[in-house]
């Protein structure tokens, strides 16, 4: 099943572990008893109240969460019981996973591409068979070795963060043409991309003492 597919069918009714009324998949609380429930098996998408897409509003990602987190506030189970405190802690948890999981482009990506059944390998040269990307990351080591000055490592920084915008706009065109294959390609230059972008603001903060 597809991800569209997979966010759009309603997910199935369930009885409430307190008052044993209907709810549905992925509900935080009982319609008929209020109660809390525990986190449904369903995608982060559907957890956090979106559409299944790479180009996600962030802005609106960061309120529908934090509405979602203020539901779940201790301050409102103080007086409940141990189950509903332990149920509404794990909902916390769950929606956070998926929170942390969408608002970044690079574990999106990887985690969109999962749900299409395929892997996106990991940043470790024993692992990809990608040459073109091999090659960057050992330039990129390089030049940063030979930088001594801020000024040397500002342009370096700026290709980087252009590099990574370019792939991250050519995901999102991966991902809208239905191209998975290419999307899970890309997203491993992201990774890469990002883990250089760490090495530039680790370099960046040892130049600036």
């Amino acid at each position: 099943m597809n991800m569209n597919s997979m966010d759009t069918v309603k997910s199935k009714m369930k009885p409430c572990w307190s008052c044993k009324g209907p709810v549905v998949g992925g509900a935080l609380f009982c319609a008929t008893c209020s109660a809390v429930q525990g986190p449904a098996a369903v995608s982060h998408f559907q957890r956090l109240g979106i559409k299944p897409v790479f180009d996600v509003n962030v802005p609106q990602l960061d309120q529908l969460y934090f509405d979602l987190q203020r539901q779940l506030h201790p301050d409102r189970f103080a007086t409940k019981t141990s189950k509903e405190k332990a149920l509404s802690q794990q909902q916390a948890t769950a929606l956070n996973d998926a929170y942390e999981t969408l608002k970044d482009p690079m574990r999106r990506a990887a985690y969109m591409v999962t749900l299409q059944g395929m892997d996106v390998v990991e940043d470790s040269s024993n692992v990809v068979n990608d040459q073109s990307i091999l090659i960057e990351a050992m330039e990129m080591r390089e030049r940063l070795d030979k930088v001594q000055t801020l000024s040397e490592l500002n342009p370096l920084a700026q290709h980087t963060k252009a590099e990574t915008d370019k792939i991250i706009a050519s995901i999102s065109a991966a991902f809208e043409a239905g191209d998975i294959k290419t999307a899970s390609k890309l997203t491993t230059r992201l990774k890469y991309l990002h883990k250089m972008m760490g090495e530039v603001r680790h370099l960046r903060a040892r130049l600036m003492i």
